[in-house]
């Protein structure tokens, strides 16, 4: 199991509570079937198991789940709790030894994302300027396309029925795939909008364990329904 070199575990002294806190049942709630490793796409990269993690978890073996990679193979997809048969919240215990690792040291962009969207509003930095021009040259382009020529971008509209988050990605760096949803509501005659400040509709807390940034993003989202006052809330994942 590969190891950081920098010190992971947060809070030690209460690290086992938390962690089998998603174990209400204690040791005896698995009984080491496999079945979740049997149905877990990432079983065998670089050595990952889930059955191994509960187990772990249940012997007291805090800092090395922590410290592992193992917690970041998973993709959270609950495959592995949904056919658990004594319905351990698997995801909840991933979410948990993701949470004890010290925010500045977990691995890849998320963390980084997750600061960039507190500061700015999405996970890519992008200014609110910027955005609402992607948006509007976007927009400029998809009127060109036949039986689209009346279209316009209805950013910042109130009272609209549904409002729409944004995957950070699409106007970092894929602007085409948001013509598909704008077709359907088109054709649909929807009526839509979407914010032009805290328009990320990609949570990359959720997936930390970070629950202050987590809270923080949702609040800016429900802030935006009610300021917007729309009916319903459409999220890109």
């Amino acid at each position: 199991m590969e190891q950081s070199n920098t010190p992971q575990l947060i809070e030690l002294g209460r690290t086992r509570e938390t962690i089998l806190r998603d174990i209400p049942d204690g040791p005896d709630s698995c009984l080491t079937c496999g079945i979740c490793s049997g149905r877990c796409m990432a079983t065998g990269i670089d050595g990952f198991d889930t059955r191994k993690i509960v187990r772990m978890a249940m012997l007291g073996m805090e800092e090395e789940l922590v410290g592992s990679r193992w917690p970041w193979i998973c993709t959270m997809c609950g495959r592995c709790q949904y056919v658990c048969p004594m319905d351990i919240d698997i995801l909840g215990l991933i979410r948990t030894i993701r949470s004890l690792r010290n925010q500045d040291d977990v691995p890849g962009n998320l963390h980084k994302g997750i600061m960039a969207a507190l500061k700015t509003g999405n996970n890519f930095s992008i200014p609110k300027d910027d955005f609402i021009l992607i948006m509007e040259d976007v927009a400029e382009e998809f009127a060109e396309e036949e039986g689209f020529q009346d279209f316009k971008f209805p950013l910042d509209k109130k009272g609209a029925n549904v409002l729409c988050t944004v995957h950070g990605k699409l106007p970092f760096a894929n602007t085409d795939d948001m013509k598909f949803w704008w077709k359907i509501f088109y054709a649909a005659g929807e009526d839509w909008t979407v914010p032009p400040e805290n328009w990320e509709g990609v949570n990359w807390a959720i997936y930390t364990g970070n629950d202050e940034a987590m809270k923080t993003m949702v609040g800016r989202i429900v802030e935006n329904m009610e300021k917007l006052e729309a009916k319903n809330l459409l999220l890109p994942e």
